[in-house]
């Protein structure tokens, strides 16, 4: 009995490593331009968005799975290819990111902090995005 769980273990992780594949940035920006993905992260952080073609990206956010959902949108030209790698340009970080993006299915992939594989999220197509618009409250006049 242990010999098989042994064996399917073995099997399932050879398959699962097998179907994974590395995006080079051309790839990736065919794989996922235009498209609709959900994400969860390492950190418990979610959402849905769309990376469209020209480096703009828009799209909801739930930081750390427990801060209310946002909608954000990025400028044009925020994500780019910098060699075979996607990077970013991002307000507030005193670094430039780039990512590792590794193709897991037809339909998904995960896109890792380049150096630090540790800060990862998994994407999968399709998705809903769930925001409720804010309406702005009129301020009393002070006079």
């Amino acid at each position: 009995m242990i010999r098989f769980c042994v064996l399917a273990t073995a099997t399932l992780l050879f398959a699962t490593s097998a179907q994974a594949e590395s995006l080079s940035a051309k790839q990736a920006r065919t794989f996922v331009a235009g498209k609709l993905f959900s994400y969860s992260c390492f950190d418990g952080t979610t959402g849905v968005g769309r990376i469209n073609n020209d480096g703009s990206a828009a799209g909801t956010i739930r930081i750390l799975g427990k801060d209310p959902t946002r909608y954000v949108r990025l400028p044009v030209n925020t994500l780019y290819e910098s060699g075979e790698q996607i990077c970013a340009t991002l307000k507030g970080l005193p670094f430039t990111p780039c990512f590792v993006l590794t193709k897991t299915s037809e339909y998904s992939f995960r896109g890792a902090v380049s150096g630090m594989g540790f800060m990862y999220c998994d994407f999968s197509r399709g998705g809903r995005p769930n925001v409720t618009k804010r309406t702005r409250t009129p301020q009393a006049d002070s006079n």
